[in-house]
């Protein structure tokens, strides 16, 4: 039971003393928390300040993005054809400067029957399609996420074929350019549309025109 403490007569109180060792564990744990203040301080600092991370471990073993956090998406790229106005121009114009600059010296084959060309070829959608598809891919290939294989990948998978789609001898070319020396540019006509389109189109346009509706 505690003892109650008493106020001398003259009705002041006296001063309560902690004992000794108390006050020592009081000003013992003051001290830790300043020394713990400062040691968090420092390692803000030092965060604050480390340098970038290095790169991947993995990319010696063609795996370069593997340890490090994934980075937003690029945006999807849209096939040329479904592109118009200044967006597809600007794309055109991207496109011819890889066909010219790298495409043509590069993998330009002699001009043929066998392998025919078309100094026109912007006016073909299906090679502008073709052409556009392998840039496409070529991109993706070289970036250095896609390995040390990425460009033997591209050519194997997709610049093999695209040549021998676009400068087949009964490709889309083949009414175009067969020699060097004499130029061509011809537009293949396509198949007609399929009997069923036809004859729905056909019906639409028998079909009498719906009256307006009279103005009050």
């Amino acid at each position: 039971m505690t003892e109650s403490i008493n106020p001398p007569d003259d009705g002041e109180l006296e001063p309560i003393r902690i004992p000794d060792p108390q006050l020592e564990g009081i000003e013992a744990s003051v001290r830790r928390l300043m020394e713990q203040s400062a040691q968090q301080a420092q390692q803000l600092d030092h965060l604050s300040s480390a340098p970038e991370p290095p790169g991947s471990p993995f990319a010696a073993f063609g795996m370069p993005g593997l340890g490090r956090p994934l980075s937003a998406p690029p945006p999807e790229p849209r096939p040329i054809l479904e592109l118009d106005g200044e967006e597809l121009e600007d794309e055109l114009d991207a496109l011819s400067d890889w066909v010219d600059d790298f495409f043509l010296p590069v993998y330009g084959a002699e001009v043929t029957t066998a392998a025919p060309w078309c100094l026109e070829w912007q006016d073909h959608d299906d090679v502008v399609a073709w052409l556009h598809a392998l840039w496409l891919a070529y991109q993706q290939h070289r970036d250095p996420e896609a390995g040390l294989s990425g460009l033997f990948v591209w050519h194997r998978d997709f610049l093999t074929h695209a040549v021998a789609a676009i400068r087949a001898p009964g490709g889309p070319l083949s009414a175009c350019m067969t020699s060097p020396d004499r130029p061509a540019h011809r537009l293949l006509a396509g198949p007609p549309p399929s009997v069923r389109t036809e004859a729905a189109s056909k019906r639409a346009a028998d079909e009498p025109a719906e009256p307006d509706e009279p103005t009050s």
